[in-house]
């Protein structure tokens, strides 16, 4: 039972609230593209989690696509997570979208999620 390590998936989103619709795929990849992806997201101090089951699921998506429906509970968890690592809270949603401003809170900064094995 030699089974190899398959290489590290990480895929990166975008939501911007104002900007209405859901989050997007900005980047996706696979072992060293990546390791970069994971890289850069460090360097920028984006939240990163690693959730090998939603990394697989948002990898089959065309990049600039918005996520499905099908995984807006998933992504909403992580949201959750990464405005709680920034020290924000997201905006309620009635003010969101009746409002255009430019403040941090109502931007959140690409995730990325990686599985490894």
């Amino acid at each position: 039972m030699n089974e190899r390590p398959k290489p590290p998936i990480a895929v990166a989103l975008h939501y911007n609230v104002n900007g209405g619709g859901a989050p997007r795929v900005v980047a996706k990849g696979g072992g060293q593209i990546a390791e970069k992806i994971i890289e850069t997201a460090r360097e920028h101090n984006v939240p990163l989690q690693e959730d090998a089951a939603l990394a697989g699921a948002l990898s089959k998506l065309d990049i600039g696509r918005e996520i499905p429906k099908e995984l807006y509970v998933a992504v909403a968890h992580v949201l959750a997570f990464a405005w709680t690592i920034a020290g924000k809270s997201p905006p309620p949603a009635s003010s969101s979208r009746q409002e255009e401003t430019t403040s941090q809170t109502s931007r959140l900064p690409a995730l990325s999620y990686s599985r490894f094995s």
